[in-house]
């Protein structure tokens, strides 16, 4: 059964994917794998390594974009995505390009995997921001990984929760503890929960993925990079000078 906070986010971005990929589906491209809006790009930054031969699940996918480009790398790849709207997206992109990424709807909470069937397990601002129990997300990765697997995520920096969520002069000022664990909800004309993300500081994080039974091997905090001007959210030139806005967790198990 879906918690409060799934039932609510798989409705929201079904409402708002195409929304969604209209406005970012240029910088995320068919087939790119992009960690963050600060543009970190796998290509370059090889945090997967070598993903030819290997079996990797992409967790909360949107319209697959990094398990396309992943499937051109020679992985294995099935993706996955609370949203039907957004999969319906990446079965546009099959269309439109002549491939076909292996997708399916599903809660990151709840894997339909078997056990040790993937080598690498990746998550670029997929799920983990937006469920109400990551330790079972962390234990179902850890479950379908194979010994010596790793897991690679990217979310919010937590950092960013202390601030308001604004790309200008507002954003630079802080206006809330940065331990204040409150989900940030909003609600429906009725009331009813609409969307809703969470907020974990980094100790929390480190809290999860260790009880989760995974070694973090590596965390980037990405700075914004010269002549990357893309306003995305709360991101900005203007706040990346002085915050980070994403962190990258590499974990093996």
């Amino acid at each position: 059964m879906l918690s409060a906070s799934s039932r609510a986010n798989r409705s929201w971005w079904d409402g708002n994917a195409d929304d969604y990929q209209v406005e970012h589906g240029e910088f995320l491209r068919d087939a790119g794998f992009v960690w963050c809006p600060e543009g970190v790009d796998e290509a370059e930054a090889h945090l997967l390594g070598d993903v030819a031969g290997k079996d990797v699940l992409e967790v909360g996918c949107g319209a697959a974009q990094c398990s396309r480009w992943l499937s051109t790398r020679g992985a294995r790849v099935v993706a996955f995505d609370i949203s039907h709207r957004q999969l319906r997206h990446s079965q546009r992109i099959d269309l439109e390009t002549g491939s076909r990424v292996p997708v399916l709807q599903a809660d990151a909470e709840s894997l339909p995997f078997g056990t040790a069937v993937f080598d690498l397990v990746c998550s670029a601002f997929g799920a983990l921001p937006f469920v109400a129990a990551p330790a079972r997300v962390f234990a179902e990765v850890k479950r379908v990984l194979r010994p010596g697997g790793r897991f690679v995520f990217s979310v919010s920096h937590p950092i960013r929760w202390a601030f308001p969520d604004d790309p200008g002069e507002r954003g630079l000022t802080s206006d809330r503890s940065y331990f204040d664990r409150t989900p940030y909800a909003e609600t429906d004309d009725e009331g009813r929960l609409a969307y809703v993300e969470h907020h974990r500081t980094m100790g929390d994080w480190i809290g999860l993925i260790v009880a989760g039974g995974l070694t973090v091997t590596s965390l980037m905090e990405p700075e914004w990079p010269e002549g990357h001007d893309r306003v995305w959210g709360g991101w900005s030139p203007l706040r990346g000078r002085h915050l980070p806005g994403t962190a990258i967790f590499t974990c093996s198990a």
